[in-house]
């Protein structure tokens, strides 16, 4: 089903996939992240059986874990912009072009749906985190990670203050709220959720090769040229940085929180 969703940042402008090095910034989300967010989905009890929702489902690689952990299930991959998808992965898989604050699954069609940098993009993101736990079946689980910002100037390198200061307030105009992160686990469970545990994973700047932020940077550099808080000289100072062994900072932590819709699970039988 294809939904025609409303223009916002997210679909023409700034995280679009018209984007110069979308896909970078993608990939290096998933670099960075994956092994944590297949470790949070390794403790809930998924059963090959599954129906499984993944919202903003980018580059496709935690849709296509979800594929091959549930064979006998289904995976929704859904997004805004699916050019980066692939159908063919797997045969329980199937991609989905929708604006999933239209979207409105029937209640109780899921027995897991993740997400992961999305609901600190949307508007209404309390909102729509209770929409998503509607969709869980009785005994399903809902995982939510979002990105929590640290403070700008409290960085150790007054370069990285610059930086990131200007691509917090950038991400700021364009909506997002990168502190929202640290009211999930409440808000799980005001929904009802059961069961509700979170966990955090550092991100890291620098490092040499364990830096992956330089693709996200790099991927904002006209946005943050355009404010006028940094110059082509800071960013270029930024890439020779990274070159040094010494150059490591934690610009944000990841929150993972998730939850459990109470009723039998989804394998038990009546």
């Amino acid at each position: 089903m294809t939904q025609q969703s409303a223009t916002t940042p997210y679909n023409s402008g700034l995280l679009s996939n018209d984007a110069d090095r979308e896909r970078d910034r993608l990939e290096s989300i998933q670099r960075g992240v994956d092994a944590f967010t297949t470790g949070v989905l390794d403790r809930l009890p998924i059963e090959s059986s599954w129906n499984c929702l993944e919202l903003g489902a980018g580059t496709g690689s935690i849709a296509y874990w979800l594929a091959d952990r549930c064979p006998d299930g289904r995976v929704v991959a859904a997004d805004l912009d699916t050019r980066h998808l692939d159908a063919d992965r797997a045969a329980n898989l199937e991609i989905q072009e929708a604006d999933i604050t239209r979207e409105d699954y029937a209640p109780g069609s899921f027995d897991l749906i993740h997400a992961r940098y999305l609901f600190c993009h949307l508007p209404e993101r309390d909102r729509m985190v209770a929409r998503a736990a509607g969709w869980l079946s009785p005994g399903g689980w809902l995982l939510i990670e979002e990105p929590y910002h640290l403070p700008a100037d409290t960085s150790p390198f007054p370069l990285v203050q610059r930086i990131l200061d200007a691509y917090q307030r950038t991400y700021r105009e364009h909506g997002a709220d990168m502190t929202w992160a640290r009211a999930l686990p409440a808000l799980l469970a005001r929904n009802a959720l059961t069961e509700v545990a979170y966990a955090g994973n550092l991100g890291c700047m620098g490092g040499l090769d364990q830096d992956r932020w330089l693709p996200l940077i790099t991927q904002a550099a006209p946005a943050l040229l355009a404010s006028g808080l940094v110059t082509e000289a800071d960013l270029h100072e930024f890439a020779t940085l990274l070159k040094d062994p010494a150059f490591i900072d934690i610009p944000q932590v990841t929150i993972s929180a998730w939850g459990h819709r109470p009723g039998p699970a989804p394998d038990t039988e009546a």
